[in-house]
């Protein structure tokens, strides 16, 4: 048998940390973060413990790697052509490319949201990604590699532009604010929703028509 090559061992090796995030995901869940032992997670995705720590040095490292990779599937859409405006084609493009990834991957959010219900998780997921009271700097976001305040500044920036066409009685703050309210409860009706209907669609198209 010839020897592995390099592309190989990094298909292996990506291989391996899709099971442990998985796997990871999953028993986080439902059976609690903190509950949930390095150990217990080697044991069911079938590899050691030490090999464990040759992909994540600690639970911790392994919980943000899966944080990471849920936003970065998301922020990948974000103003797409990567010029810090988002116009209102890309705004749609985002709202819908939202709209399958959450479809396409009910199960995967499923667990998510379920994980981020957990205090202590949804804290360390704000502190990491949205800074906190202390005034400490949030981390860059994967995507589009920005930070969030950049990101925050380009959703507003959207919102306050479309006040000339709105008119005096339009608040951006609250339309924002509104805005991020619809779109989580869409989110959460989208992944536990089994079967689809027309009126799922309709609820997006009325969500982008409101919104853009």
């Amino acid at each position: 048998m010839s020897p592995r090559t390099s592309k190989q061992y990094k298909e292996i090796r990506e291989e391996k940390i899709t099971l442990i995030m998985e796997t990871a995901l999953k028993h986080f869940a439902n059976e609690g973060y903190y509950s949930t032992t390095i150990n217990h997670i080697a044991r069911h995705a079938g590899i050691s413990k030490g090999l464990m720590y040759n992909y994540f040095e600690s639970k911790e490292s392994l919980l943000k790697a899966i944080m990471h990779k849920s936003i970065a599937e998301v922020l990948n859409y974000f103003d797409i052509d990567r010029d810090g405006y988002l116009s209102e084609d890309e705004f749609e493009f985002f709202i819908r490319k939202i709209n399958l990834i959450l479809k396409e991957k009910r199960s995967f959010w499923r667990l998510l949201f379920q994980l981020l219900m957990q205090n202590d998780v949804r804290a360390q997921f704000l502190k990491s990604f949205a800074g906190n009271d202390s005034g400490e700097e949030p981390e860059t976001l994967p995507g589009p590699d920005l930070p969030v305040s950049q990101i925050m500044n380009i959703i507003s920036d959207y919102f306050i532009r479309r006040k000339d066409r709105m008119g005096p009685g339009y608040d951006p703050d609250i339309e924002l604010k509104m805005f991020l309210i619809t779109m989580k409860g869409y989110a959460l009706t989208s992944i536990y929703q089994d079967d689809e209907d027309e009126n799922s669609e309709k609820a997006l198209n009325r969500i982008i028509e409101i919104y853009k």
